[in-house]
């Protein structure tokens, strides 16, 4: 028997010797390093909301990571993305 195993669309890599961190996005079936954007954070594009304050987790400041992640959270793309899985939830 074969089994068919989807790869997931996203990996995250925390180099802790080298105090650095890789977001890997899955494109046409290569994985491609995401990089953070201007202000360093790295903001899924398969789950709207979910974001990382990069030099944060670095920095191990964890409270500014969990503010950039409620900060995501509270973005309208996420309440746009929840709603849409509560359709979806309804529906079946």
């Amino acid at each position: 028997m074969s089994v068919a195993v989807r790869p997931r669309p996203v990996r995250l890599v925390w180099r802790t010797i080298e105090n650095a961190f890789d977001w890997f996005v899955l494109k046409e079936g290569q994985y491609e390093r995401q990089a953070p954007d201007k202000t360093g954070r790295c903001r899924s594009l398969t789950f709207p909301g979910l974001v990382l304050d990069v030099p944060a987790l670095l920095s191990r400041k964890g409270a500014a990571v969990l503010a950039a992640l409620r900060s995501g959270l509270k973005s309208k793309a996420h309440r746009a993305f929840v709603a849409t899985l509560a359709s979806r939830r309804t529906a079946s």
